[in-house]
C-alpha cells in the first residue's frame, strides 16, 4: 500500500510541475539536439571527425539527451541504444565479473569502452566497471558501431564508446544528490579552478549505495530453492575522487594530468557473509602539440592498478542449514600503456588527411583461488600469474574525390600480441604439494585493414559502407582463473586461448532535415576462433579428468552425477551475427520532440565443439528490440520525458531456458527553479511490470528478475 501512496504521489508531482512551468513562463524551443552536425565531432575516430562524415553507423548521446533519461546509470541509459545489448538489470545489482557490454550479438568483452580517450575495459576480465563513471561526471557519449580494430586493436570488434567527462568551465561548484527506492542514493560534489588561461583543474567526488532488489529468481527454475539461508539482496557501496589538470606548457601545447581512486564493495552473490571488493588507481596524461596550422603530434601515458577480492558462499548441505563461505579468490593487476600520433591535414595530391600512431600496453595479474571446505578450511589452492603485451602500429587516409562527392577512409593497423604465464600451480589443503604446470608463451601478429566509403547523394542525404576486420585477445580471466565447487560447478581456465578474428561489412543511410535525423544500418559480422565455454559431457571422461587433475580439482567426475557442470575455455567455435539497426529523433515543435530506435540481430554459432547447438539464436541476444521516447517542454527550463522500451522472445542459454518478450515505461521530469539550481524526479518501470529479463552472455542455468519499480528524486546546484 505504501507503495502505491509513493507512486501517486510521485506522479502527481510531475504533473503539478509540468502544470506549474507552463504558467509561469512562455514557450521557446526544445534543447539543442545532435543533428546539428557542424558542431558535432567525433573524437573517438582518432583524426577528430565530423559525425556527418563518418562511414559507421553512430550515435551520440549529448548531455541533453542524458538529462532526459530516467534510467540513473550510463549502462541503463546505453541499453536503449540500438545494436546495444545489457539487459534491465543496473550494474550494480551484477557481479563486477560480470559488468560488461555486448554490441551487436558478437558477447561481452568484445566493444573496447574509452574514458576521454583511454581504454577503460577492465585489464583482468575484459569487462567495464560502470562505477568509474558516474552520470554527474558525464559530458556526452560517442558510440561507433563495429570492427575498429584498425584504430584501436583489441577489444575492437563491436565498435567503441568514447565517455566524454566534463571538465574545467569556471571557477565555481556544483553538488547533486539523489534518492529513491531500495534506498538508492548518489551525492557528487566537483570544484573548477581556472588559474589562468594556462592552467585549469577541476575536482570531483562521488558516492553510491543501494540496497537493490532481489536478483535471484524465485520462478522456474529451482523454485523456491533459489532463495536460501542467508541469502538477501545485492546491496553495494561505491565512491569515486579524480583530480583533473589541463594546461599549456608552450603556446602550441595542451597538457592534461588525470588522478583517480576509487573502491566498490558489493554482495552480487547476495550472501551478506561473502562481501566483494574493488579497489583501484590511476592516473594518464597527455599533450597535442600543434607542430603546424595543419600538423599536430600527440603523445598519452596511463597505468592502472587493482585489486579485487571476491568470495562465494553456500549453504550447508543438512541441518543446520546455515550458509558459508565456499571459495575466495584475490586478483592483483595492473595495465600500462602509451601511444604518439601525428596527424597531418595535408588536402593536396588526393589525400585530405592522414595519420601515423604507434601503441603499446602491458597487463600484468594474478589469480589465488582457495577452495574451502564448510568448516572454513583450505581444501585446496589454484595460483597462476602471467602477462599479456600489446604493440601496435597503425595509419589511416582519408581521401575526397573532386568528380564526385564521395569520401573514402583507408586504415590498417599490425598488433603483435604475446601471454607469458611463468608461474601456474596446483595443491591441496592448505596449499601443500603444489604441482607445477610449464605453460608455453602464446604470440600472434594480426593485420586488421578496413575501409569506409561515404557518398553525399544530396546535402542532407548520405549513403555509407565499411568493411573491416578485428581481433580481441583472451581476457586473463579465461587464462589464469580455475574456479567453482562441487555444487555450483568448475570453470577451468586455458592459458593456450590465443585471439578471435573477425571480419565484418555494413551499409547504412543517414537522412537530415532540420528538425531532426533518421539513421538506418544493415551489418554482417563473422567471428573465427571465437572463445567459448566449453561444457564437458561424461562423452568425454578422459579429457574431462585431465583438465581436472590439472587444475588440482579431485572428486569432479563425480559432480551433480557427471561431467556436467565441468566447463573450460576453448578458441572451438565460430560465430555469425546478422541484422538492422534504425534510429530516429524529430523535433515535431517548439514543444514536443520525439525519438525512435529498432534493431534486428540474428546471431548463431556456425561451428562449434562445445554442446551448444548450432544454427540456433544464442543466448542473451533477443532478436528484436525497439525503444521510443516523447518529450514535452512546456517552458524553457522544464520537460517531461515518457519512455518505452520493448525486448522480444530470447533465450538465456542457447536454445533453452525461454525469455518471453517485455516492455516497459519510464517517466522523467526536470525544471530549472533558477540558472543555478534545478530538480528531477524519474520513475523506471512504471506500472511495476514483473518480468524476467535476458542474460548478458550466451549461457545461463536460472532466469533473472528484471529490475522492478523504482522511483528517483534529485537536486542540483551550482555556485
Amino acid at each position: 500500500m505504501r507503495q502505491r501512496i509513493y507512486l501517486k504521489s510521485c506522479v502527481s508531482t510531475l504533473i503539478l510541475l509540468a502544470t506549474f512551468s507552463t504558467v509561469i513562463a512562455q514557450i521557446a524551443p526544445p534543447p539543442d539536439y545532435d543533428q546539428k552536425l557542424s558542431d558535432v565531432v567525433v573524437s573517438a575516430t582518432r583524426s577528430g571527425t565530423q559525425l556527418d562524415q563518418m562511414s559507421l553507423n553512430t550515435t551520440i548521446l549529448t548531455k541533453e539527451v542524458l538529462e532526459s533519461s530516467p534510467d540513473q546509470t550510463i549502462d541503463q541509459v546505453l541499453k536503449n541504444v540500438p545494436g546495444v545489448f545489457l539487459n534491465d538489470v543496473p550494474y550494480y545489482q551484477k557481479d563486477p565479473t560480470g559488468q560488461s557490454i555486448n554490441v551487436r550479438g558478437l558477447g561481452y568483452g568484445r566493444t573496447l569502452v574509452l574514458i576521454d580517450g583511454l581504454p577503460a575495459n577492465d585489464a583482468f576480465y575484459g569487462t567495464v566497471q560502470w562505477n568509474l563513471v558516474p552520470m554527474s561526471s558525464i559530458e556526452s557519449v560517442e558510440f561507433v558501431r563495429g570492427g575498429v580494430s584498425s584504430l584501436w586493436g583489441n577489444y575492437g570488434m563491436g565498435g567503441v564508446i568514447n565517455i566524454n567527462t566534463k571538465t574545467p568551465k569556471n571557477s565555481g561548484q556544483d553538488v547533486s544528490a539523489s534518492y529513491g527506492s531500495f534506498a538508492t542514493g548518489n551525492v557528487a560534489a566537483s570544484k573548477d579552478l581556472i588559474v589562468s588561461d594556462a592552467m585549469q583543474m577541476r575536482f570531483s567526488a562521488d558516492y553510491f549505495s543501494s540496497e537493490g532488489f532481489q536478483n535471484y529468481a524465485t520462478i522456474s527454475p529451482g523454485s523456491p530453492g533459489n532463495i536460501k539461508n542467508g541469502m538477501g539482496t545485492d546491496a553495494i557501496k561505491n565512491s569515486n575522487v579524480r583530480l583533473q589538470n589541463y594546461f599549456k606548457p608552450t603556446q602550441d601545447t595542451n597538457a592534461f594530468l588525470r588522478l583517480g581512486y576509487s573502491t566498490m564493495a558489493d554482495l552480487s552473490n547476495n550472501y551478506s557473509i561473502a562481501p566483494n571488493l574493488i579497489q583501484t588507481a590511476d592516473v594518464a596524461a597527455g599533450s597535442t602539440t600543434n607542430l603546424d596550422v595543419d600538423k599536430k603530434a600527440q603523445v598519452n601515458v596511463y597505468y592502472q592498478a587493482a585489486n579485487f577480492y571476491k568470495q562465494t558462499a553456500n549453504n550447508l548441505s543438512a541441518a543446520p542449514y546455515k550458509p558459508y563461505i565456499n571459495a575466495n579468490y584475490t586478483d592483483p593487476y595492473s595495465t600500462v600503456g602509451a601511444s604518439a600520433q601525428y596527424t597531418h591535414d595535408l588536402k593536396a595530391v588526393g589525400i585530405d588527411q592522414y595519420i601515423l600512431g604507434v601503441d603499446a600496453r602491458n597487463i600484468s595479474a594474478s589469480n589465488q583461488t582457495n577452495n574451502l571446505g564448510t568448516t572454513g578450511a583450505v581444501s585446496s589452492v589454484n595460483y597462476a600469474q602471467g602477462q599479456q603485451n600489446f604493440y601496435g602500429l597503425l595509419g589511416q587516409i582519408k581521401s575526397s574525390a573532386s568528380v564526385i562527392p564521395l569520401e573514402a577512409t583507408v586504415g590498417a593497423r599490425i598488433d603483435a600480441w604475446n601471454s607469458q604465464t611463468p608461474t601456474s600451480y596446483n595443491a591441496g589443503a592448505n596449499g601443500v604439494n603444489p604441482l607445477y604446470q610449464a605453460i608455453p608463451n602464446q604470440s600472434k601478429t594480426q593485420l586488421s585493414p578496413s575501409l569506409g566509403l561515404l557518398y553525399k547523394a544530396t546535402r542532407n542525404w548520405d549513403l555509407r559502407s565499411a568493411a573491416y576486420q578485428a581481433f580481441h585477445a583472451p581476457s586473463m580471466n579465461n587464462t589464469l582463473r580455475s574456479y567453482g565447487n562441487s555444487v555450483s560447478g568448475y570453470s577451468l581456465a586455458n592459458p593456450n586461448l590465443t585471439p578471435e578474428t573477425m571480419t565484418g561489412y555494413e551499409v547504412g543511410t543517414d537522412y537530415r532535415w532540420r528538425g531532426g535525423f533518421a539513421q538506418l544500418t544493415a551489418f554482417n559480422n563473422y567471428i573465427q576462433n571465437a572463445i567459448a565455454s566449453y561444457r564437458i559431457t561424461n562423452a568425454n571422461a578422459a579429457f574431462a579428468n585431465s583438465l581436472c587433475a590439472a587444475a588440482g580439482i579431485s572428486g569432479c567426475s563425480t559432480s551433480t552425477g557427471g561431467y556436467t557442470n565441468v566447463s573450460y575455455y576453448t578458441n572451438q567455435q565460430n560465430l555469425l551475427s546478422r541484422g538492422i539497426e534504425l534510429q530516429y529523433h524529430q523535433d515535431i515543435n517548439t514543444q514536443w520532440a520525439l525519438d525512435g530506435g529498432y534493431s534486428y540481430t540474428n546471431t548463431m554459432l556456425t561451428w562449434t565443439a562445445t554442446t551448444d547447438p548450432i544454427n540456433t539464436q544464442v543466448g542473451g541476444v533477443p532478436r528484436n528490440m525497439a525503444n521510443a521516447g516523447l518529450t514535452y517542454y512546456p517552458v524553457p527550463r522544464a520537460s517531461l520525458t515518457t519512455t518505452v522500451r520493448y525486448v522480444g522472445n530470447s533465450w538465456m542459454s542457447t536454445g533453452s531456458l525461454p525469455v518471453p518478450a517485455y516492455a516497459l515505461v519510464g517517466l522523467k521530469a526536470s525544471y530549472e527553479l533558477t540558472p543555478q539550481a534545478s530538480v528531477f524526479a524519474s520513475v523506471v518501470n512504471l506500472f511495476n511490470r514483473q518480468y524476467v529479463t535476458f542474460n548478458i552472455a550466451s549461457q545461463a542455468s536460472a532466469y533473472q528478475a528484471g529490475m522492478p519499480q523504482a522511483i528517483t528524486v534529485g537536486a542540483r546546484l551550482q555556485f
